[in-house]
């Protein structure tokens, strides 16, 4: 009987050494049909011919810029799919993955048809009894506190039952062929956070299933290509994509992601003498209302 398709597309700026360490554990894994394909966006560290050279036998293709998370998946999603993917996994490059991760993954969605998705358990790289992902929490009354469930709490097992979440992250996240078809890719004008919320709720508008799996157990290193969680850049996108994400998908509750974006992100950090980090949220929230998308211009 013919094995299920999937596509592992792993992303990589100037990050060569963690994608290494990422692909060596894929090819651990316990599922028989995969392909891994690595899209460089546009390194400057010479990553592709390192890459290259160490995995002669894997597709890479060269985005030729930093397209940002969005724009560089939504190659690799495409051509996944003109060569037959049945699945696309997306997982960061910043990971390590159980041997059973995907056939976990491939489980849940194989076992429901209505399943558009279905993402793993994630704990920190550094510290695996502790939580990064166990599904999310998203309340439609204020859609712009999403959060993940378990964040930082010691993994004891309270959430090792499988169910459907609020969104899946795209660190790792399985997405069903025909779901994209219906749906379509990744908001490149995004560029970097946001963007598989986004695509999470578009997903659930159309019918389809958000599914947790914690039977998939994934280590990341949380944050690298930004400097770490509470970075100036990362503020800027989060500020910036919260208010695209809430006008898209629940406009009615825009100006409460405004006053929260405004007053968490610019005054709080004003207030802690974080000036690079609000002024850097501003921004975000003044490029918002330019209508600018896209990679962050200084």
């Amino acid at each position: 009987m013919k094995t299920t398709l999937i596509y592992i597309i792993l992303l990589n700026w100037d990050g060569y050494q963690d994608t290494i360490e990422c692909v060596e554990s894929c090819c651990k894994l316990s599922y028989p049909n995969f392909r891994i394909l690595i899209i460089d966006n546009g390194s400057t560290d010479n990553s592709e011919a390192i890459l290259r050279e160490r995995f002669p036998e894997i597709e890479l293709i060269q985005a030729g810029a930093n397209l940002g998370f969005a724009g560089g998946n939504n190659v690799g999603i495409r051509y996944a799919i003109e060569h037959g993917a049945d699945y696309i996994w997306l997982l960061n490059n910043d990971t390590v993955v159980a041997a059973e991760a995907l056939s976990a993954l491939v489980q849940v969605a194989e076992g429901d048809k209505t399943v558009g998705m279905v993402g793993s358990k994630i704990v920190y790289y550094a510290n695996p009894r502790l939580l990064w992902y166990a599904g999310a929490v998203l309340d439609p009354d204020r859609p712009y506190l999403l959060h993940h469930r378990g964040l930082n709490e010691d993994d004891r097992g309270q959430f090792d039952a499988a169910c459907e979440t609020g969104y899946i992250t795209g660190c790792s996240l399985l997405a069903r062929r025909e779901m994209m078809d219906i749906i379509g890719l990744l908001d490149d004008g995004l560029f970097l956070y946001f963007e598989d919320a986004d695509w999470s709720a578009r997903a659930g508008e159309k019918g389809w299933k958000l599914s947790y799996c914690p039977a998939s157990l994934v280590h990341h290193k949380v944050s690298l290509s930004v400097g770490g969680a509470s970075s100036p850049i990362l503020l800027y996108y989060t500020a910036r994509n919260r208010l695209y994400f809430i006008k898209r998908n629940f406009p009615d509750k825009f100006l409460g992601a405004l006053l929260y974006d405004f007053f968490e992100h610019v005054l709080v950090n004003i207030k802690k003498c974080r000036f690079a980090c609000a002024w850097k949220a501003l921004r975000g929230i003044m490029d918002f209302m330019l209508n600018k998308t896209g990679a962050y211009k200084s």
